[in-house]
């Protein structure tokens, strides 16, 4: 059996102090995969203190020094792409076609970062005063396991092109893949202490650098209940917080919709990830008087979705990641049902064809209400719940009804309407006719999906603070 008992701590794979050790289950077998020895405070403590030191020097490096080390990264993991999609493919579950793109994507964060270092003016005159973007100091990064790689390059490469040094913390549950890409991570060979990887529980390495008073930021991305822990834990020491929580992403299609098109993309994004995704379209809001033509078009699609192993290329819906989380699933399912949603496709238990595994049948729910638990609280599986409007008012109100407000997609022949309604909805992002890639872009939520935004000049300046400088010339 597979043993991790390595972490990264100034430069070096070093033996946690910390003695729990978690056994890793892979989700297609439910057998034990791999066992993970897990951090404490005390390596928390010593990854902090080892990124402290290393700030003194780091934060002075040039903008080309820290292009330099960016481009390292970058090649270090596009490397080893090929071995990291399979490790995530096999420890996840993630289908082929997202576990490439997410291998493409934390390379490319590099990349992004370099662009928007070169671009971007570090120091400026207003008016008598120099205005100087200083780096924060030391960054604690806690990322989820859902996009695991994505997640801790895109925020690495953002807090470093800022000159911060990071303290990761990964999720316990992705530890094959953070061990494999601290390896890439350490062959790029930046300095001693700029990043440390500590693979730990949230309860226990979370929590201390959520209190530690030389974490200057933290950026988060996971559950909203998580972070409004954290939000509070970091009040103490007046943290600077960006939080990338929770979602419930409505997606509307508007009356003159074509579903050919519209009906497919609905499935792609209301399943995207095995259902894994805060940015997921899990509320299909459609016209009353085409409701039927949706029911058919939604059946059709379905019966065509391959789900099962993640590592055949024609499957499209893999595992869920843990018995946890299938069975928070397919509690919703039951919920679903019990509230009086119609169950249009799919249901409780697996697929008929999979009789191990936590598989979910992608399922559909139809006459659902905005009141039902379906409709208001966010599942992370591939569970739609279709509702019905009567006017575009009631449309962008029903959207909009919401504690969420992560992301949002529109739907319709007319562009300027489609246009115009899009511009009504409280999201952070909001996707017309299709989902585009914008890594440049800003992302984050409104109301309980976040604070602060990530990916561009607003994501590196969420690392900056703004020194004014006044003399007497």
């Amino acid at each position: 059996m597979k043993q991790i008992n390595q972490i990264y701590i100034n430069g070096e794979f070093v033996t946690p102090h910390g003695t729990e050790v978690m056994d890793l289950i892979n989700p297609v077998t439910e057998q034990v995969a791999a066992q993970v020895r897990l951090a404490d405070e005390t390596d928390t403590r010593q990854a902090i203190a080892s990124a402290k030191a290393a700030y003194v020097s780091f934060s002075r490096t040039s903008k080309a020094q820290r292009i330099q080390y960016l481009q390292q990264l970058h090649d270090a993991v596009l490397a080893r792409a090929d071995a990291l999609e399979a490790v995530m493919s096999a420890e996840y579950g993630g289908s082929l076609a997202m576990v490439r793109g997410t291998v493409a994507r934390a390379s490319g964060a590099f990349l992004q970062a370099i662009k928007l270092l070169s671009e971007y003016e570090f120091v400026r005159q207003i008016g008598r005063a120099k205005v100087v973007m200083e780096p924060l100091g030391v960054v604690g990064l806690i990322t989820p396991w859902n996009a695991s790689y994505g997640f801790i390059c895109n925020k690495m490469a953002t807090a470093l092109a800022a000159g911060s040094t990071v303290v990761i913390k990964p999720s316990e549950l992705s530890a094959s893949q953070t061990q494999l890409l601290t390896e890439c991570l350490h062959a790029a060979g930046l300095p001693a202490g700029v990043f440390n990887m500590v693979t730990g529980r949230g309860d226990v390495v979370g929590a201390e650098i959520t209190r530690h008073p030389d974490i200057a930021k933290i950026s988060f991305t996971g559950s909203t209940a998580v972070g409004k822990a954290i939000a509070r834990g970091a009040v103490d020491t007046l943290k600077r917080v960006t939080l990338e929580l929770g979602g419930k992403s409505p997606n509307i299609l508007l009356p003159d919709v074509n579903l050919e098109k519209a009906i497919p993309l609905a499935l792609a994004v209301g399943t995207m990830n095995n259902g894994q995704a805060c940015i997921a379209g899990t509320r299909l809001l459609v016209p009353e008087e085409r409701l039927e033509e949706v029911k058919a078009h939604l059946v059709r699609a379905v019966a065509n979705v391959k789900v099962g192993n993640p590592q055949q290329t024609d499957t499209q819906i893999g595992p869920l990641v843990t018995a946890k989380q299938y069975d928070r699933v397919q509690n919703y399912i039951r919920l679903g049902i019990e509230e009086g949603a119609e169950l249009l496709c799919g249901g409780e238990g697996r697929p008929e064809d999979l009789n191990s595994g936590y598989f979910v049948k992608p399922t559909v729910f139809v006459n659902v209400t905005p009141d039902m638990t379906i409709a208001r609280e966010e599942i992370f599986g591939p569970v739609i719940s279709v509702l019905t409007y009567r006017t575009v008012e009631e449309a962008v109100q029903m959207a909009n009804d919401t504690v969420y407000g992560l992301q949002a997609y529109v739907s319709g022949e007319n562009r300027q309407q489609a246009r115009e309604v899009a511009a009504q909805i409280v999201a952070g992002r909001v996707f017309v006719n299709g989902m585009y890639d914008a890594p440049d872009a800003p992302f984050g939520g409104f109301k309980q999906s976040g604070l602060g935004r990530e990916f561009g000049t607003y994501g590196l300046e969420a690392y900056l603070e703004p020194k004014t400088l006044i003399d007497d010339e």
